[in-house]
């Protein structure tokens, strides 16, 4: 049993990790009929961030996120800017995969040419300590992580519903057409809405490379988890990509106990599972969206 909820515990955490970093792909898909496939290797590009300022400028990763932070946010308004905003008609989203992945490759080679294929990482003091709380081994790190996953989640929320360019970027997703026509500039909420959906990543990515070892290549496996839990939650639901995440990786641990060759199986065997009783996921709207 003790084991049972520690699992369930470092789910939850991990959770909201898989969460922080799906967020953003699925805001983005949201207001733009966008699917990022450039989400994991942008999530690795925080990372590789976080790394330069820890291991040569000798900058807390935590508090490097006043840097990588609003770095992230420039180079998503710069992507939407001069590639995604170029993309039109019914093809749109279709087009999005192919563009977004050639905008991976680019990446991923410049990553490549800067710190080459060997695996790097980073420990922060935090990463490498934990708390003991009610017989659980909590790890500061990932109590970080979930704190960072809180903060972004209310204030995606906070700007959705309680602000004028919330109003705007809702309008947006309901129906760009009729956006326009009272006046919004849908160019502009595109823009700052994509790089509000990649400056998410800079947090993620900072959990991440403090967790994991990481070269290039690790934004593949990243972005079919995202990919996962943005399609299990419901497109464009924010809201479900939280519970897609929780629920899954709580999953994944639960069944690493026993049988650990199985657990990534029962991730995705899980999103199988759900689409078929609910094709639109846990959270998603039924209907058809406005294009």
């Amino acid at each position: 049993m003790a084991k049972f909820l520690q699992a369930v515990t470092d789910g939850i955490l991990g959770g909201a990790v898989y969460a922080l970093m799906a967020a953003g792909l699925t805001l983005i898909f949201g207001v733009m009929d966008i699917i990022n496939i450039a989400q994991g290797v942008l999530v690795v590009l925080a990372a590789y961030l976080s790394y330069v300022l820890s291991v040569h400028l000798h900058i807390d990763p935590l508090l490097g996120l006043l840097i990588t932070v609003p770095a992230m946010f420039v180079l998503g308004v710069a992507i939407e800017w001069a590639f995604m905003r170029r993309l039109r008609g019914r093809e749109r989203t279709a087009m999005s995969l192919l563009v977004s992945y050639a905008v991976a490759v680019i990446i991923e080679g410049a990553l490549y040419q800067a710190f080459g294929s060997t695996p790097v990482g980073y420990l922060p003091r935090y990463a490498v300590a934990s708390v003991h709380v009610l017989g659980f081994y909590l790890p500061y790190i990932y109590l970080i992580g979930f704190g960072l996953a809180a903060v972004a989640m209310a204030a995606i929320y906070l700007m959705l519903y309680r602000t004028k360019f919330g109003r705007s970027v809702r309008a947006t997703m309901q129906d760009k057409v009729a956006a326009r026509l009272i006046g919004i500039n849908v160019d502009r909420v595109a823009a700052l809405t994509f790089g509000i959906g990649v400056a998410v990543t800079a947090a993620g990515g900072m959990v991440f490379g403090a967790t994991n070892t990481f070269n290039p290549d690790s934004g593949y496996d990243l972005i079919s988890r995202l990919l996962s839990i943005v399609i299990l939650g419901g497109l464009g639901s924010i809201a479900g990509a939280l519970v897609a995440a929780l629920c899954m990786v709580t999953a994944e641990e639960i069944v690493n106990i026993w049988q650990p060759t199985w657990a990534t199986a029962v991730y995705y065997a899980a999103l199988v599972i759900v689409l078929l009783v609910r094709p639109a996921g846990l959270l998603g709207k039924q209907e058809a969206r406005a294009q």
